[in-house]
């Protein structure tokens, strides 16, 4: 559980950052390499590599040299993590709603009835 909970931290962390989160959601079409991953924001290459440095560190992404170029690309395992927490979570709010939602429905006509 701790493990799992470590993981889960590591990639909220990292999905935190909108710069982040945009270099997942273009890797997520296929892996890049760095230039064209900062190619979109206004930033110097020193500062977007921070942020494919904590991507790597919490284990969102890999990467790779050949030669001069370093090929990024997305690590699905531990976004799933993250997206299966959230799945959970949308779960247990949904049963949460629902219970009210029908707590509510059958309260509504006794309202109604008392109120006449």
């Amino acid at each position: 559980m701790e493990n799992y909970q470590t993981s889960l931290d590591a990639a909220f962390h990292a999905l935190a950052d909108p710069t982040r989160r945009a270099v997942l959601s273009r890797l997520a079409q296929g892996p890049a390499p760095v230039t064209e991953l900062a190619a979109p924001f206004d930033m110097g290459l020193p500062s977007f590599m921070k942020h494919l440095n904590i991507l790597q560190t919490d284990g969102l992404i890999s990467s790779e040299k050949v030669g001069r170029v370093r090929t990024c690309r997305v690590n699905a395992e531990k976004l799933a993590a993250a997206e299966t927490w959230l799945s959970e979570q949308r779960a247990l709010w949904q049963a949460r709603t629902d219970r009210l939602a029908d707590y509510v429905e059958t309260q509504m006509p006794r309202s109604i009835e008392d109120a006449g």
